[in-house]
């Protein structure tokens, strides 16, 4: 049973507040602001506004009669957004924080037109310019956890398709070769025998061709409803397979229909399958060329419903975020629901993706602490189109962002895609310049440059110049920002020291203060170098994890 949408009233209402002037303030102002969101957006403003600001306030301070707050409400409204009621640390700060500021702005802004009714609750705003000043750290932070886990499901993608696939084609071999015998006969799949048999309730249909057909493990005695299973198995294969290939919204996977299927022929007469994705979160259509494997899931997800039923036939589909019904339509993603037909709603999408790893838990334990969601999916259809080489700004028309930024942060870049990419920039920088400047060098040049190396060898370390240029420091190494200490020279160090110190007394004594200006300095510079010589050697040589650049045979 669904209830349907509810009025802000019955919003607000369910998180019984004390006091009824704010309470009637905050269905008005959420009243006014339902105008421009749809239902979800609705949900969540009430959530941000009721649940997690004023009646945390109430609770703090029930007597609490304005939106003037004390600073101890304040810093204790702060404090209890830090962790979520299951004891977890709230990740996304950033959302009860700019709700709120917009309340109180959009109240001072409405109290100028309208003071007789929103002036009275003019009230400073709890959120200080200090608390969103890390709010672009704080995004960086949450595009970085994403990035992360991306690379961390990226090389489980290819093992998960191929377990679906190997699951659904294993359970319909079985249910072809049980459909092939009659009732009580035995027969063989992967050299496991089986038998098939059937329950009373079949012999009371009336038509018992369509009874499910059931099957004996002969070696384990385990009764398998093998229609049922192979059915699980294709839809696990279909979910997964068409949210790898088509980066859809879970959302939008519900939604596709079988009008969603368009063939465009281009001038040269190829027919390009098509796939029209309905205006989903950005409330915008859009459309998707399909390769070959996404038509072929679409056509199998097709070709299965006609077999069934002699076409797609139409249900109702329930949205579980505007809890509204839709218009019969013939919805590929269906299943029989309370006795009726109706489209698959997200929980059951999910629910299947989750299943669809269980099998690989055994074999693969990555899969008992790696879960996909499906939104997973849509990131690494991101990342992998983008690190292939497709401009990003057709990433984007193919997401159904209307931001280029946002597509962005889909994108997780690899360590060998960082270093193709730098090779193909070096490659064309070069082509753009002159032959001249990558002609072979002659001898002379060569023995110039390496001598150039072995000029930058000194007492101390060594010179970290550039080729082609002197000493302009007239070799006085100890002042030279160029010079890097080597950490054996320390010792030496210490002599020079003790020289600048007995020349120091001496030019004290002499009142040289030219030359004492000059010890000093130097004196300054050594301390320095022993410092940076010091550290070297606490930190001892350290590994740079050069890139290994993938073979032209491996760039595909």
């Amino acid at each position: 049973m669904v209830k349907g949408q509810r009025s802000v009233a019955e919003l607000v209402d369910k998180h019984k507040l004390r006091n009824q002037d704010v309470r009637d303030l905050l269905i008005d102002y959420i009243s006014r602001r339902s105008v421009e969101v749809d239902y979800s957006t609705l949900q969540a403003l009430v959530s941000n506004l009721v649940r997690l600001f004023w009646k945390v306030i109430e609770d703090f301070n029930p007597d609490q009669a304005d939106l003037r707050l004390s600073p101890e409400a304040v810093a204790h409204w702060k404090e209890s957004l830090l962790v979520c009621p299951n004891g977890k640390p709230r990740l996304h700060l950033d959302g009860p924080f700019m709700v709120v500021r917009a309340f109180y702005l959009d109240l001072h802004t409405w109290a100028v037109a309208e003071p007789e009714r929103w002036a009275q609750w003019v009230a400073p705003c709890p959120i200080r310019d200090e608390d969103l000043r890390w709010f672009h750290v704080r995004r960086r932070r949450l595009q970085e956890r994403m990035a992360n886990r991306t690379r961390e499901r990226q090389p489980l993608l290819p093992i998960r398709s191929r377990h679906v696939t190997d699951q659904w084609q294993r359970q319909r071999t079985l249910l072809e070769a049980a459909r092939a015998v009659a009732l009580g006969e035995h027969f063989i799949v992967d050299d496991v025998e089986w038998q098939r048999v059937s329950a009373k309730m079949d012999a009371q249909r009336l038509d018992p061709t369509t009874a499910p057909i059931r099957a004996v493990n002969r070696s384990t005695g385990k009764l398998v409803q093998l229609t049922n299973a192979e059915n699980q198995a294709f839809w696990q294969w279909a979910i997964v397979e068409t949210l790898r290939l088509a980066g859809l919204r879970a959302e939008e996977l519900t939604e596709l229909t079988h009008l969603s299927v368009r063939n465009y022929q281009r001038p040269s007469g190829e027919v390009v399958a098509l796939l029209v994705i309905t205006p989903s979160k950005s409330d915008r259509e859009r459309v998707i060329p399909m390769s070959a494997e996404l038509f072929h899931v679409i056509a199998q997800i097709i070709r299965r419903h006609i077999s069934a039923h002699g076409t797609v036939r139409v249900c109702i589909r329930y949205d579980l975020h505007e809890k509204v019904w839709s218009e019969p339509l013939p919805y590929l993603f269906q299943n029989v629901h309370g006795g009726g037909l109706r489209a698959m709603s997200t929980t059951t999408m999910w629910r299947m993706i989750r299943r669809a790893a269980e099998g690989l838990v055994a074999t693969d334990p990555r899969f008992a602490e790696v879960k996909f969601a499906a939104h997973d999916f849509r990131r690494l259809f991101a990342t992998e189109l983008v690190n292939n080489g497709l401009p990003i700004h057709i990433g984007a028309a193919l997401l159904g962002h209307l931001n280029i930024q946002t597509t962005r942060g889909y994108v997780a870049v690899f360590d060998d895609d960082v270093a193709r990419h730098y090779q193909q920039f070096l490659d064309r920088r070069r082509a753009q310049r002159p032959e001249s400047e990558y002609r072979k060098p002659t001898e002379t040049e060569w023995s110039e440059f390496n001598e150039h190396f072995d000029k930058r060898r000194v007492e101390l370390g060594s010179c970290g110049r550039p080729y082609g240029t002197p000493c302009q420091h007239e070799h006085a190494c100890i002042r030279c920002p160029m010079l890097s200490i080597n950490p054996k020279m320390l010792p030496r160090l210490d002599e020079l020291e003790e020289d600048l110190l007995a020349r120091h007394e001496r030019a004290i004594a002499e009142d040289w203060r030219g030359e004492i200006d000059g010890l000093d300095l130097t004196l300054t510079f050594l301390r320095s170098k022993r410092e940076q010589g010091r550290r070297f050697q606490r930190i001892g040589p350290v590994s740079l994890g050069m890139p290994v650049l993938p073979h032209p045979r491996d760039a595909g």
